[in-house]
């Protein structure tokens, strides 16, 4: 990976062995590999049997997950929060899982939709809940920086599975937590 990094840095015009820039293909090399940890991340290992068999029939939500993810289109970063609620159907995941599944889908080369996706489908899959609903809010440097260059746009999209889509009491209770939470 270091030579090719090289190689860019001469085809941008660049001097790949002046100062500043000699340790830059191993730096960046580091930075991308650990970018992009979640492709060797194991979900199994990462729950750690943390699934407990418990009656609560409630809401369980978890707001403002600080993510950072490289968009896959230009690999530039995206970044923002994510809300992950879910209404447990006899078993509970240990709180801390929730935040470490949303880092194993946003250290990939992502599109914000399909991150949406992953986790709530991981989640769905390994807790069997009622139903699960995760709302993404991000910003893209690839919409700041180039192209359309708009600073504050923010993109928003959600995954609803479940009683989640199915209830729109649910669904109203959700969205009415993730956005009143903030003063």
């Amino acid at each position: 990976m270091e030579e090719l990094i090289k190689r860019i840095l001469i085809e941008l015009g660049e001097n790949p062995n002046r100062e500043g820039l000699r340790r830059t293909p191993s730096r960046m090399a580091a930075m991308l590999r650990y970018l992009t940890q979640g492709y060797s991340a194991d979900i199994d290992k990462i729950i750690n049997n943390a699934v407990f068999r418990e009656d609560y029939q409630e809401m369980v939500l978890v707001n403002d997950i600080d993510f950072y993810s490289l968009c896959e289109h230009h690999m530039l970063p995206f970044y923002g929060k994510c809300h992950v609620g879910y209404i447990p159907a006899g078993r509970i995941i240990g709180l801390s899982k929730i935040p470490r599944i949303v880092d194993v889908f946003a250290r990939r080369l992502q599109v914000q939709e399909r991150m949406t996706t992953q986790i709530a489908e991981t989640l769905m899959k390994y807790l069997q809940p009622a139903g699960v609903a995760v709302v993404i809010e991000a910003q893209h440097l690839c919409m700041m920086m180039r192209g359309v260059e708009k600073q504050n746009t923010l993109v928003k999209t959600s995954a609803l599975y479940g009683i989640f889509r199915d209830d729109l009491r649910t669904r109203e209770e959700f969205m009415t937590l993730i956005a009143n939470h903030k003063s």
